[in-house]
């Protein structure tokens, strides 16, 4: 072969150098009607360095050949002790066949991915294969480990593309594998694929090899997560998530604005988990980390150059999705405190709470401190700023309403800073569900607080953030939303109702005011449920006789509480109170005739069904005494 030093090597190597540019650079200024031209330009060369290291010089192959024979021996030894990962350990130098198979395996490797990059898969992965079959019985070698990782790295990402998830796990598995028992024997810089064609002084640091080395590994991690992911894994894909975000940190191998949104949708699978101390610290770290993509451009300034409005835009833009996230957290940690505090009707159970209480004094916390030694993205850099942002929320589960307004409060600024970005204007449904989010932390909060009247006001601001969207809104363009909305203000008319309820039993006799308020909630609430139910008919104005399985507990549900709120209006007039008892009983009896004809029904409405069979046998002798009662004023 050539002389490293040797003009012709040089020229070899100054090839490869070019191949490079054309493929990472000069492709990127390609035209679009040949968006290819400078990935083919760097293929040629790529085969061209390929026949100059299959015709290398007889004698000195020969002496390669022998040499190799003697150290496939020692890889075959130790490949039947260990499988393919497992390969014979060389070092640099100690082998010229070694080094010439490595040198034709970076070239297939860097074939393969040009042929996948202009989409020729099948050649794509021929080429890929070879380099992995070159270099299969030495594969944890200092000159090989990386090559052989990337190979399969690229091979798990093919077959991923091809839906071939359990084909790319095996890729990548073996990748991970062929790491970690590399950094174990070993542990020392390998080569860089670049580090075969270079001359030495121009060859990177042990440094900057070991640190393109670990780039190499944290992409495994990450295309791991992708497929586990994939296979609905979700255990192992947040763990791979997690690895990677952690050894991005660790390496500055990061863009900030793409880690921090990857560290917030990884805080919605520990949410999910109810694992709200890791939740948190992958926000906190979005936020400190997002913060190094610097401020975000004055309006005037975005107006003025092109570059700084998208800078703009993307910075508001993806601070907003943050905060998204923060309100989910917010939102989740506050709905699983009352999950465990509420009775069998929903109410706050104070037996329970004073329970949950006691437990959690001192024990919580040393629990907390465990776990979270665990999970600590460990930058020293941005460590403290990360703690500083924690700080401000709760990972506990409230308990009390102070610690309930607490992360209420923070969930609301981030509703706020969400809001400033998802407009109506633009980001319909973004911004609805960001209200939705907001109505439902007051929901929750409500819960926690004792006093009527302060909760029936907290549903009041439900009812001010929805009710203006839920007017705007064009059901022939947003269905769904608007049923979405329709349940949830008929939901909230109906528990400030029951709370006004509780408030005037307090009282001997309730007061004009007081009756006109509670009708006026009453007939709100059997608005927006007529018009929930309304939705559900056919343009003609029918009723389905059989109602889809989505709809089916929402709509007999709005039946059910029809019926329940038209009874509850209160007037001196019979006539009235007649009629109201007579929609009233059509209401329940639409439940009850529905489940006789449909009994898989029963099951979605239980206690409806069954107080709505008390009603109907009830409800008869009550009208048949108001129609009594008219007949002899009569």
């Amino acid at each position: 072969m050539a002389s490293v030093n040797s003009r012709e090597w040089r020229a070899v190597c100054e090839k490869f150098l070019r191949s490079q540019e054309l493929s990472e650079k000069e492709s990127r200024k390609d035209p679009e009607n040949d968006p290819f031209r400078s990935k083919y330009e760097a293929r040629e060369l790529l085969k061209e360095i390929y026949c100059f290291l299959k015709n290398v010089d007889a004698d000195e192959s020969e002496e390669e050949e022998e040499e190799g024979e003697e150290e496939d021996g020692q890889c075959e030894q130790s490949e039947s002790e260990g499988g393919e990962a497992a390969g014979g350990r060389t070092h640099p130098g100690d082998s010229r066949a070694g080094l010439r198979a490595a040198k034709l395996g970076v070239v297939e490797y860097y074939l393969g991915v040009n042929h996948i990059e202009t989409e020729e898969l099948s050649a794509g992965e021929e080429h890929l294969m070879s380099c992995v079959k070159l270099l299969e019985k030495c594969a944890v070698t200092r000159e090989n480990v990386s090559l052989c990782i990337q190979a399969r790295n690229q091979l798990g990402i093919l077959w991923a593309g091809r839906d071939e998830t359990e084909k790319a796990q095996g890729f990548l598995e073996t990748a991970k594998s062929i790491y970690v028992r590399y950094m174990k024997e070993d542990g020392q810089p390998p080569l860089d694929l670049v580090d075969f064609f270079v001359v030495e002084q121009e060859a990177p640091s042990q440094q900057e090899r070991m640190r393109r080395f670990e780039m190499v590994y944290t992409h495994t991690l990450y295309y791991l997560a992708q497929v586990y992911k994939n296979l609905e894994q979700y255990e192992k894909a947040g763990q791979y998530c997690h690895s990677t975000l952690q050894r991005q940190l660790k390496f500055s191998q990061f863009v900030p604005l793409e880690w921090a949104i990857n560290a917030a949708a990884l805080s919605q699978y520990y949410i999910t988990k109810t694992r709200y101390m890791e939740a948190r610290h992958c926000l906190a770290a979005a936020n400190v980390i997002a913060g190094l993509a610097g401020e975000v451009p004055s309006e005037a300034a975005a107006k003025e150059s092109e570059v700084e409005y998208e800078k703009r835009e993307q910075l508001r833009q993806k601070r907003a999705e943050i905060a998204r996230c923060w309100i989910k957290y917010c939102r989740n940690l506050l709905e699983d405190a009352k999950k465990l505090l509420e009775d069998n009707i929903g109410e706050l159970d104070l037996d329970r709470q004073e329970e949950m209480l006691r437990a959690r004094r001192d024990e919580e916390e040393e629990k907390e401190r465990g776990r979270k030694s665990a999970v600590l993205f460990d930058s020293s850099d941005t460590f403290d700023s990360i703690c500083r942002q924690e700080e401000k929320v709760s990972s506990v589960l409230p308990l009390i309403f102070e610690e309930a307004s607490a992360i209420f409060l923070v969930g609301q600024g981030y509703v706020a800073q969400a809001k400033e970005y998802f407009e109506m204007d633009g980001h319909v449904t973004d911004h609805i569900e960001i209200l939705q989010d907001h109505s439902a932390l007051f929901k929750v909060l409500a819960f926690f607080e004792e006093r009527l009247e302060r909760r029936c006001k907290m549903h009041k601001r439900r009812v001010d953030i929805l009710e203006p969207i839920c007017k705007d809104l064009n059901p022939q363009y947003y269905l769904l939303i608007c049923r979405q909305l329709q349940f949830e203000l008929a939901e909230t008319f109906n528990e400030m109702m029951d709370l006004k309820l509780g408030v005037a039993d307090k009282q001997d006799q309730p007061d004009a005011h007081t009756i006109k308020k509670l009708n006026h909630l009453c007939t709100s609430s059997i608005k927006y449920y007529q018009m929930f139910l309304d939705s559900i008919r056919s343009p003609e104005g029918k009723f389905p006789e059989k109602l889809e399985d989505d709809l089916l507990r929402p709509a007999l549900a709005a039946k059910f509480r029809v019926a329940r709120l038209q009874s509850k209006i209160i007037t001196t007039n019979l006539n009235a109170q007649l009629e109201n008892l007579n929609h009233s009983l059509d209401s329940y009896n639409f439940v009850v005739q529905y489940c006789e004809e449909n009994p898989e029904a029963k099951k979605a409405v239980e206690t409806e069904l069954e107080l709505s069979e008390e009603m109907v046998s009830l409800l008869p002798m009550k009208i048949n005494r108001i129609k009594s009662k008219l007949a002899s004023s009569n």
